[in-house]
C-alpha cells in the first residue's frame, strides 16, 4: 500500500502570505507493528522532503527581507548600515548567516528574474537541491531547469552527478585523452570531477606536471593517485603558511614536499603539517583562556577573606590552571595521568620559554 502524507499544497513564492493554511504532515507511528521499517523509512524520507521544499521558500522569503533591511540601509546618511545590523543582533541572526541568505534571495533571483526557472518550479527543488543549481555552471543551471519546468524532482544527488558529469567532459584543467573518455562513459564522473577540483587549487605549473603524468596513463588508478596528491599538495601549502614554526629560518616546504612525494610520504607530511597548525591554533587559545583565568583569579582572591572559606577552597583548586605551571588531568582513559606545562612569556629575543611535559 502506497504511504501518503497529509499537507497542503506548496504556494508558488509570488504569492506567500500569513494567511497560508497549517503545515501538517501524517507521520507514522514508531511504536506501531503494522507497518514494516521499509514502508516507516520511506514516509519519514517522503515528509522530510516535505519540509525541505517549505524550508527552501521560507529562507527565500527571509534573504528578501534581510536583503530589502541591508539596501535600506546602503542610502547614504551617518550610521550608515548600523539599522541592519542592529536588525540582526534583536533577532539574534549572526552577519554569515544573514548574508547566506541574502545570498540565497539574489540566486532565486537569478534563476527565476532572469526567466530560466518558471516560479512555481522552485516547488520541485529540495534546499540543498537549490543551493547545489544556483551554485552550478550556467549549462547545468539550464539543463536542470528544463527538468523542474517539465515538473520533474530535482535532488541534491541530482544537480550533484549533472555537474560532475559537465565538468568531467568539459573542463580545460583535464587533457584531452580524460576528458574524451569521461565523454564516453569509459571513466566515472564521480571519480574524475573530484580531480578537476583539486587541480584548480594548483598553480599553473604543477597543473600541467600533473597533466603529464595523466596523458601517459589516463587509467582509473592514476586519476586517484594524482587527486591524492594534489590533495596533499594543497593542504600542506595551506597549512604551511598558517605554521608560525616555518617561519623561524629558510625553510623550503615545496622541495620538502617534492622529497616527501619520492618516499611516499606526501600524505604523513601533509598531516604533520596540518596537525602543527592546529597545535599552534590551540595553544594560542590557552594562553588567551590562562591570561583570561588568572586575571578573574587574582580579582576574585582579592575580594575574598576568611569569611568566604568555600570560595578560597574553589580558588586554591583553580591555581593549577591559573598559575604559571599547568596541570591538567587526562582522565581515566589516559589511566588517570596529568599534563604538566609551564607557561612563562618571554620577549621575541629572548631564548624559547621553558615546557615540561
Amino acid at each position: 500500500m502506497a504511504a501518503s502524507i497529509t499537507t497542503p499544497p506548496i504556494t508558488p513564492l509570488t504569492s506567500l502570505s500569513p494567511e497560508a493554511p497549517a503545515f501538517n504532515l501524517d507521520l507514522p507511528d514508531p511504536e506501531s507493528d503494522a507497518i514494516s521499517t521499509m514502508e516507516f523509512l520511506a514516509r519519514l524520507e517522503q515528509a522530510w522532503d516535505v519540509c525541505d521544499k517549505f524550508d527552501l521558500q521560507t529562507e527565500i522569503w527571509r534573504g528578501r527581507i534581510l536583503k530589502s533591511v541591508r539596501d535600506r540601509e546602503k542610502r547614504g546618511g551617518e550610521g550608515r548600515g548600523a539599522g541592519f545590523l542592529q536588525w540582526l543582533r534583536e533577532r539574534e541572526i549572526s552577519k554569515t548567516r544573514a548574508y547566506g541568505l541574502i545570498q540565497l534571495a539574489e540566486s532565486e533571483q537569478g534563476l527565476v528574474g532572469e526567466g530560466l526557472l518558471e516560479p512555481s518550479s522552485v516547488n520541485q527543488f529540495s534546499k540543498r537541491a537549490f543551493l547545489e543549481t544556483a551554485l552550478a555552471a550556467p549549462e547545468v543551471q539550464v539543463m536542470i531547469a528544463e527538468a523542474a519546468n517539465e515538473g520533474q524532482e530535482i535532488t541534491r544527488k541530482q544537480v550533484r552527478r549533472l555537474t560532475d558529469d559537465f565538468t568531467s567532459a568539459t573542463s580545460p584543467l583535464l587533457p584531452d585523452e580524460i576528458r574524451q573518455r569521461a565523454q564516453e562513459n569509459l571513466l566515472p564522473s564521480k571519480v574524475v570531477a573530484p580531480l578537476v577540483r583539486e587541480l584548480s587549487k594548483l598553480p599553473e605549473l604543477q597543473q600541467e606536471d600533473f597533466r603529464k603524468v595523466l596523458r601517459d596513463a589516463p587509467e582509473l588508478d592514476r586519476i586517484k593517485d594524482v587527486t591524492h596528491t594534489a590533495r596533499w599538495i594543497t593542504k600542506a601549502t595551506e597549512s604551511g603558511v598558517a605554521v608560525r614554526a616555518f617561519h623561524q629560518g629558510d625553510l623550503d616546504l615545496e622541495k620538502a614536499m617534492q622529497e616527501a612525494q619520492r618516499l611516499d610520504a606526501l600524505g604523513l607530511l601533509a598531516d604533520a603539517v596540518g596537525q602543527a597548525q592546529a597545535l599552534e591554533a590551540a595553544v594560542l587559545k590557552l594562553h588567551t583562556s590562562w591570561r583570561r583565568l588568572g586575571g578573574l583569579h587574582e580579582r576574585l582572591w582579592v575580594e575574598s577573606g576568611s569569611s568566604t572559606p568555600y570560595l578560597r577552597d574553589v580558588l586554591t583548586a583553580l591555581q593549577t590552571l591559573s598559575g604559571a605551571t599547568m596541570r591538567v588531568s587526562l582522565g581515566e582513559l589516559a589511566g588517570g595521568k596529568r599534563v604538566r606545562l609551564q607557561l612563562v612569556e618571554e620577549a621575541p629575543d629572548q631564548l624559547e620559554p621553558p615546557i615540561t611535559l
